[in-house]
């Protein structure tokens, strides 16, 4: 039996972690998962939790208002130690770019553990945007002995950065996993309450904003736009969940609280967004799973961003970067809601970044093959 001791701090961690806690549950006379929470994002990692009906073993409790990315890093390293010398687990796995991640994986290296990183790959090419996540992915692959890469791009990104191809496995996203997953556990229930009402002839787009490159002029330039769109088109529903961030909330609120067709949120439950999204005619967003999660139910995805880590959807031609440029984001938007062949040419389903079934493929992989440490703990 392996000891698999599994580590997060945000929403989005759990969202694509998720897949496989219910993967290794089936498997569980071959496994013991451990599962560790740094709550690195508490109110909303708590929601996300309840979603997926998850508790942590272990929870660190390490959020501070207003931390810092160091400050937290420098918290997370010697708090998870205990942990891991007590659970001894044969692996720790982590999942995308986050700094709870990027300090999962180093400690572990520091004790001799070997890691599993899903989602491994995912390249823009730029270390400042998306900051820090484009340099924790980098950083996080220097400390992991088996990469689980979404697509064939990822795996290309790993191995031109001289990471072993024979220790590289491409498996989907399990974020697409999580999507599949709460879709049929959500078909034929009600609807949201924030969507309850919108009549069958109002289209309804999903706006979401959380990105720290966004902040300040950039989401406030966005914020102009949707004002903008609310006001020239009239049978719009423009639903935005609020990310609780001050940075986020206060420009969001100045701006946009009085539009009469923009309906400002608290963040919605994953299977409460999933549904806002599965109604809706696009997304506008700056979010990497929602580049993700939009186009494989064929929804096209605005990107509000200058550079993209999922080049994929873009090359398919169902995502379409407009960068944070007020007049750029109004003319995209307009433009599929004016011209139905261009609404319709993104609206393909494009399972582009996995097929549902990634958690399964990574979890085969972890308990059906040995066990291969780089370093030996001093």
């Amino acid at each position: 039996m392996k000891t698999v001791l599994l580590v997060f701090g945000t929403r989005p961690e759990i969202i694509k972690l998720a897949p496989l806690v219910r993967a290794f549950e089936q498997r569980a006379a071959q496994v013991e998962l451990k599962l560790c929470s740094s709550g690195q994002h508490k109110e909303l990692l708590a929601n996300c939790l309840q979603s997926f009906s998850i508790e942590p073993d272990f929870d660190l409790a390490l959020m501070q208002d207003g931390q810092a990315f160091q400050d937290f890093l420098a918290r997370l390293l010697p708090s998870i130690r205990p942990i891991l010398r007590e659970v001894k687990p044969d692996f720790v796995i982590v999942q995308g770019d986050t700094t709870t991640a990027l300090g999962a994986a180093m400690a572990a290296f520091y004790e001799g553990i070997a890691v599993a990183h899903v989602e491994a790959g995912l390249r823009s090419g730029d270390p400042r945007s998306p900051f820090p996540e484009e340099l924790n992915r980098r950083a996080i692959a220097v400390f992991v002995q088996e990469h689980f890469a979404p697509t064939k791009r990822a795996k290309q990104a790993l191995m031109r950065e001289n990471h072993d191809p024979a220790h590289i496995h491409v498996t989907g996203n399990t974020g697409i996993d999580s999507l599949f997953w709460i879709l049929e556990e959500q078909r034929g229930r009600e609807l949201p309450a924030c969507i309850r009402d919108v009549a069958d002839r109002d289209r309804v787009v999903l706006v979401t904003a959380h990105r720290r490159e966004s902040f300040g002029a950039p989401l406030e330039e966005l914020c102009h736009a949707l004002h903008d769109l609310s006001r020239e088109v009239q049978d719009l529903r423009l639903i935005f969940p609020v990310h609780p961030n001050p940075q986020v909330r206060r420009p969001v609120e100045k701006i946009l609280a009085a539009s009469r067709n923009i309906q400002l949120l608290d963040p919605l439950p994953y299977p409460e967004l999933i549904r806002v999204l599965e109604r809706s005619s696009f997304v506008i967003t700056d979010s990497g799973g929602l580049q993700e999660e939009a186009p494989s139910i064929g929804k096209p995805v605005l990107v509000c961003r200058e550079k993209t880590e999922r080049r994929e959807g873009i090359e398919a031609g169902v995502a379409k970067l407009v960068g944070c440029s007020r007049d750029r984001i109004l003319r995209a938007a307009k433009a599929l809601l004016e011209d139905q062949d261009s609404l319709k040419q993104m609206s393909r389903v494009a399972l582009l970044y996995g097929d549902g079934r990634a958690a399964e493929r990574i979890v085969d992989h972890l308990l059906d093959r040995p066990v291969r440490l780089r370093v030996a703990a001093k």
